[in-house]
């Protein structure tokens, strides 16, 4: 387990550079989880990175019997602009995300919808995220089979009326609709796509 945690800490350096900043929970239960900060002030953001998560496969709540070796891994990232909110405040909710397949024996994927049930951060419009395709800011980390690779999956924050529009719609049609009209997802307080056009 501490060797792939150590080797997922190596590629999210890789990636996005040495972390200046680190929170550590434990929930009853579960293992450790860790939120690292990273800042890009080249692009001014500021990205979180859970470590701990892909200690262990997720597995079908289910299964009879845990697979302790197969069945996917993944840490999640968020990325938001620095110095508009108090982001840093979404370290718990990020560490509760990480912990839910080992609490709630769910299996995190892109196109999920995740809801903490409260602000990611004070003042935040967005109480759920939008879980998105791994790949494209820290590549996938091969483990050896008959490991799976641990994926980064990116959190997309989204507000509540996007989150009852995506699950109507699907995860693919909000992102169309993101993308149709320009919305920065990395604004920590942007306001909601239009949903009606």
């Amino acid at each position: 387990m501490s060797d792939v945690l150590h080797q997922v800490e190596t590629k999210l350096s890789e990636a996005l550079g040495e972390p200046d900043a680190r929170a550590a929970l434990t929930f009853v239960g579960t293992e450790r989880i860790e939120v690292l900060r990273f800042l890009d002030p080249g692009e001014g953001l500021v990205r979180y990175a859970t470590l701990g998560m892909s200690a262990a496969p997720m597995t079908d709540p289910s299964a009879i019997v845990a697979e302790p070796e197969r069945g996917p891994r993944a840490e999640l990232l968020l990325s938001v602009r620095a110095g508009i909110s108090d982001t840093d405040k979404v370290l718990r909710p990020l560490a509760v995300l990480a912990a839910s397949p080992q609490v709630e024996g769910v299996i995190v994927a892109p196109g999920a919808s995740l809801d903490v049930g409260e602000p990611l951060w004070p003042g935040a419009p967005f109480t759920s995220v939008l879980v998105a395709e791994a790949g494209g800011l820290v590549a996938d980390l091969e483990l050896g089979a008959p490991r799976e690779p641990v994926r980064f999956l990116p959190l997309l924050p989204m507000t509540a009326n996007e989150a009852a529009w995506k699950r109507v719609h699907g995860a693919e049609a909000l992102q169309e609709r993101w993308l149709r009209h320009g919305t920065d997802l990395r604004d920590p307080q942007r306001p909601a796509v239009p949903l009606e056009d």
